[in-house]
């Protein structure tokens, strides 16, 4: 079993770097659905280049490698503790070449291991079969998707749908509803894989196994499958639209799976995936562990390119700009800034407008909000940018750090914090992704300020608008927490929150909750 270790390190890159053809084809369809000038078709065209450029680079596709989950079939008799031990090295010499995010942390002291290595990190889960190789599958699912999981337990009222019962028009209410609560904050559009029965553990694991299907097949139960087209019909109807900007492609793949219950319980439990849909398999030799073949279809066989040079023609464009131009209502002018950012220029902003930053921006999330609360800042951030992101950093032999990828984290975790910092240290802009809630509102309109959002999972994108490392605070804080100071050029984010009180996200949440509501009415 030599080559076992470096088969798994194969399957770990690849499910990083390089999304697999049915996930590629289903973006293509929705880039078809979606007008191109909207901003959800913009958004879409970034996301195409993003994956280009994540395959090309060989890098994270998104900076939030997830909580690696491997689900391994070995025949009888295999050593499955010797895989285990295997498997931990590959997730430890990935993580060590950049490949993964340092993501796991331990629970009391808020310590991180460093190495994607810990109690219950990574996740493995093995089974027997009756087939002579060996099969191991891998999902990497992003803590902002995980965190738009829900469970339902039946009956229950749902907002907008009314009683869900213990039936099919139940489950269908609170898969509908599953979707329309995630809104941008998973990264839309998105996948779902939807588990019923079972109890509360055993659902959850059913829904996150249904995100190991192919996105175009078809449920062998007549009454599932009816119900998969149903939701992809109707949760297309909500107009959430990608990163919840608004659009005709709300979800682009729903898998459910079903089981035995008790008589006392009905969940339904549903598993959030961002469009970054990261899973991928291999089938390895069980004698020596080398690859066989690969579970999915690899991404090379289904290229961007068309998508991607669209948007590089648009980048080129956007960032010869060095005056506000009026443009259509939808996407709002596009305006060149630099920082600091006086409160003139913010004021001047309004929800749609397309902003292009140069100069230093700020990392910060929830350990540095946290602090802030009660500490100074070690840097004057009086008109700065602080930015929603744990990045993927590399250090070369000379002690320099490198971006290797730096997508947004979603940012209504930061929002007990947030409008207090902005007041407390004068920052101008804060770049994140889904939105955040009223108190951040309220204090950008007070102080001066705007949220922007960045598009979700575009960790490629966003990482080739960073010139420079230009220092670090708090690493104690663990790599994704610290405070990285980045000198930015043609950082480009849309204005979803203004200093005038305007909030995209509070405008497509009412919109898609009034056309959740048209669904009411027994279907099934």
């Amino acid at each position: 079993m030599q080559q076992f270790g470096q088969s798994v390190y194969q399957l770990i890159v690849e499910a990083s770097s390089n999304l697999p053809g049915d996930v590629r084809r289903a973006i293509r369809q929705a880039r078809e659905r979606e007008d191109a000038a909207t901003r959800s078709g913009l958004s879409l065209s970034t996301i195409a280049q993003n994956i280009e450029m994540a395959e090309t680079n060989v890098s994270p596709i998104c900076q939030d490698t997830g909580m690696p989950t491997f689900i391994v079939h070995t025949p009888v008799g295999v050593n499955q503790i010797v895989l285990k031990q295997e498997i931990r090295e590959a997730v430890r010499l990935a993580t060590k070449d950049g490949k993964l995010r340092t993501n796991s942390v331990d629970s009391l002291t808020g310590a991180n291991s460093g190495d994607n290595l810990g109690p219950g990190t990574p996740v493995i889960h093995f089974e027997q079969w009756e087939q002579d190789d060996i099969e191991v599958k891998l999902i990497l699912k992003g803590g902002g998707c995980e965190n738009k999981n829900i469970q339902y337990s039946l009956p229950t009222e749902l907002e907008g749908l009314g009683k869900a019962g213990r039936d099919l028009d139940g489950i269908r209410k609170c898969v509908l509803h599953a979707v329309y609560q995630a809104q941008g904050q998973g990264c839309s559009a998105g996948f779902i894989g939807v588990g019923i029965g079972g109890d509360r553990t055993t659902g959850y694991e059913l829904a996150k196994h249904q995100l190991f299907r192919e996105v175009d097949d078809r449920n062998p139960i007549p009454e599932l499958d009816q119900l998969e087209q149903y939701i992809m019909d109707k949760a297309n109807q909500l107009g959430i639209g990608t990163m919840g900007f608004g659009g005709e492609v709300s979800l682009l793949g729903c898998k459910v799976g079903v089981m035995n219950r008790l008589p006392a319980s009905f969940f339904v439990s549903v598993a959030y995936n961002c469009w970054a849909y990261r899973r991928q398999g291999v089938l390895l030799d069980s004698t020596t562990g080398a690859l066989k073949q690969w579970v999915y279809e690899r991404g090379t066989a289904v290229p961007m390119k068309d998508a991607a040079e669209e948007v590089a023609a648009s980048a080129t464009s956007d960032n010869s700009t060095s005056a506000n131009t009026d443009t259509d209502e939808e996407s709002g002018r596009t305006v060149v800034l630099t920082t600091p950012i006086s409160e003139e220029d913010i004021r001047s902003l309004r929800v749609g407008d397309v902003v292009v930053i140069n100069g230093e921006i700020h990392t910060g999330r929830d350990a540095l909000h946290k602090h802030l609360m009660d500490h100074d800042c070690p840097i004057d951030m009086n008109g700065g940018v602080i930015y929603h992101c744990g990045p993927v950093m590399m250090q070369d032999r000379d002690g320099d750090w490198h971006v290797k990828a730096a997508g947004p984290t979603t940012s209504i975790r930061e929002e007990p914090y947030q409008g207090d910092i902005i007041k407390k240290f004068g920052i101008r802009a804060v770049i994140g992704k889904g939105g955040m809630g009223a108190k951040t509102l309220a204090a950008l309109k007070e102080h001066g300020g705007v949220y922007m959002n960045a598009i979700g999972g575009a960790a490629q994108y966003y990482a080739r608008c960073i010139k420079q490392v230009n220092d670090v605070d708090f690493m104690e804080f663990g790599i994704p927490e610290a405070m990285w100071h980045l000198q930015a050029e043609g950082f480009t984010a849309i204005v979803t929150m203004d200093s005038h009180g305007n909030s995209l996200h509070a405008d497509v949440d009412r919109n898609s909750f009034e056309k959740l509501s048209q669904f009411k009415e027994t279907v099934f």
